[in-house]
């Protein structure tokens, strides 16, 4: 008698457990592909895995994750911290299906204060920290940070024009003239007052805020008693501006100073972690993060993983207020403490001012959580109503909506988007450049080269073992006619099984009378018009249309702002820059001599030559 798949994996686990070290790292459970099932940290690697080999006492979640058990790799740090900051970095690049994973992670934006540049710009921020400058933040919310930077702008007049276009002013633009800059790009004010308001802006951002509006004030005050009252209402509504930032970073701590307050609320295999920035005693804004695991995790052990793999790429605060207290805190102070490099304590209120920010944050993840869960389930009665409506056999989990967009058959464009039981999945929605040999206005044909890329790349996916989605309902923007080109490539490319419909528009292209065609069926199917999921379908048509047009909007463009220059070898960004800068266009250089392009810096001889045989 055959043993239990996942026995098969306890006693691959066994085998090899006397080569693994009494040493702390990182492992990670691997499938038959050799994509990673899991992957967790442990003190003692062999201990650890040992543990997994003891099957009565793995939940079904790891008794499951057992039976596509293929392999087992290690890594071996100095620390279990260490290996806590690996597995974070590992869980959210490889995202294995049996950890808990956080879906909807973004940057969070900054404000940014530069420093290489005489007269510093202040701007908004994401990603690495690689310009030279001070930054400030992380803001939860774009919204939250861009009415910052307004306010913060009439309070301290600073710049926020490129370099190239500071370089190039002659004269104040609007900014100066609407008191939003002192415009240092032509001299209205020196390099030393100008530092500053940089300073005063710093010091501000850094939680010194009341320093600096009673500073105002006094400058406002004496204004005021030598009656120059138009200097006097500037700096009062300087004030306001400072004031309007405090109101839009929301309620404040006093003494808290840089913070994070993150709360977990779960229930059966979803999770909602909320997050509240705070910055020098101000909220800089919240955030709901989703994360997806498997059934049994509690909200301490999904608190302990969103931590590590949150602050991968972000910095870490001094403090972090949060509930439930993961067990494994010690452990996460100590590599918070590696990464960040300094102290970071993990704190778990139980009363006061501090206890009342958790609570709030945990309120509002509940509520989050709540929100979704109704939501999934009136999307999970839709996708049910379309597996009916087009003869599938279950609910589909991933529906992929194309559509093409060009204008008189130039600059085309093809799009694709993907919904499921989750509603709109934006991470997974692709553009695709359509080449120009089509036929302008052959839309079965663009449609044709579409999804030949695609399916092709799922086919080689599929080839490799590779993770990737397959969909249960393509749906396309046309009628019988894309339909017909679309399923027949798909059948020459062995995916004749895929659910395919046509969409057309209803008589008079009217919405809500919509046609939906079915490979080999000759009559379309009709939906009752006002039905649910005929505006669900509806609505997903018109998204892809939207991504469509604006993806070709966005091509044209930039084929309208395409230089002959670009396609010359030899002539990168730099000297296009340069030659453009000399000559002013692509026509001005053309019509020059050989030796008049050598003028400029970068451009020899043999380079020129080359350049003018090109421009004709």
């Amino acid at each position: 008698m055959s043993l239990p798949s996942y026995e098969r994996g306890a006693a691959l686990l066994r085998g090899k457990l006397a080569v693994l070290p009494d040493a702390p790292g990182v492992y990670r459970m691997l499938d038959a592909s050799g994509a990673a099932l899991y992957v967790g940290k442990a003190r003692n690697i062999r201990r650890r895995v040992a543990q997994y080999a003891q099957v009565a006492r793995l939940p079904i979640r790891l008794r499951r994750m057992l039976a596509r058990l293929a392999d087992v790799e290690i890594v071996i740090t100095r620390s279990e911290a260490e290996a806590l900051l690996l597995e974070a970095s590992l869980i959210r690049r490889e995202q294995p299906p049996f950890n808990i994973m956080l879906r909807d992670d973004k940057t969070y934006p900054s404000l940014l204060l530069t420093r290489d540049h005489p007269f510093p710009r202040l701007l908004r921020h994401r990603g690495a920290h690689t310009v030279k400058g001070w930054y400030f933040g992380p803001f939860a919310s774009a919204g939250a940070v861009h009415e910052t930077l307004m306010a913060l702008q009439r309070g301290f007049l600073l710049r926020n024009c490129t370099d190239s276009m500071f370089a190039q002013r002659t004269r104040p633009c609007l900014q100066y003239h609407i008191h939003r800059c002192t415009a240092p790009c032509v001299g209205k004010i020196s390099q030393t007052e100008y530092a500053g308001q940089v300073e005063g802006a710093r010091r501000f951002l850094t939680g010194r805020s009341t320093q600096i509006q009673e500073q105002l004030a006094a400058r406002m005050q004496a204004a005021s008693q030598i009656l120059d009252y138009e200097t006097a209402a500037r700096l009062r509504d300087r004030l306001r501006a400072l004031a309007a930032v405090q109101t839009v970073q929301g309620v404040s701590l006093p003494g808290l100073g840089d913070a994070d307050v993150m709360a977990a609320h779960t229930e059966d295999r979803q999770s909602v972690v909320q997050v509240h920035v705070l910055r020098g005693g101000h909220t800089f804004g919240t955030r709901s993060h989703r994360l997806r695991h498997e059934a049994g995790q509690s909200a301490s052990e999904v608190l302990a993983s969103f931590i590590g793999q949150f602050y991968a790429d972000k910095d870490v605060p001094p403090l972090i207020l949060l509930t439930p207290l993961p067990a494994d805190a010690p452990f996460l102070e100590e590599a918070l403490t590696q990464k960040s490099g300094r102290s970071v304590r993990l704190e778990s209120p139980q009363q006061g001012p501090r206890r009342r920010l958790v609570e709030a944050a945990l309120h509002n993840a509940r509520e989050a959580l709540a929100r979704h869960l109704a939501e999934t389930g009136v999307q999970a009665g839709l996708l049910q109503q379309v597996a009916e409506a087009f003869h599938l056999p279950a609910p589909p989990r991933r529906i992929e909506v194309y559509d093409n967009s060009h204008t008189g058959g130039r600059s085309a464009m093809g799009a694709m988007i993907v919904a499921g039981a989750e509603g709109l999945d934006k991470k997974s929605w692709r553009r695709f450049v359509i080449r120009d040999d089509i036929a302008p206005g052959d839309d079965p044909a663009m449609m044709r080269e579409v999804m030949r890329r695609r399916l092709l790349r799922l086919r080689e996916a599929l080839a490799a073992g590779e993770a990737t989605q397959r969909p249960d309902l393509i749906i396309l923007d046309g009628g019988i006619t894309q339909l017909n080109a679309a399923y027949g490539l798909a059948s020459e490319l062995g995916f004749a099984d895929l659910a395919f419909v046509g969409m057309a528009k209803g008589e008079d292209r009217n919405a809500g009378r919509e046609r939906y065609f079915l490979p080999g069926q000759a009559e379309p199917v009709i939906l009752p018009e006002g039905s649910a999921v005929a505006f669900f379908l509806q609505r997903l048509r018109d998204e892809a249309h939207r991504f469509a047009i604006n993806s070709h909007r966005a091509k044209r463009e930039a084929d309208l702002l395409r230089s002959p220059l670009d396609d010359i070898p030899g002539v990168g960004p730099a000297r296009r820059r340069a030659l453009l800068q000399h000559f002013g266009s692509a026509r001005a250089i053309s019509a020059a001599a050989p030796e008049d392009l050598q003028r400029v810096s970068g451009i020899s001889l043999r380079l020129a030559r080359v350049i003018l045989d090109r421009l004709g």
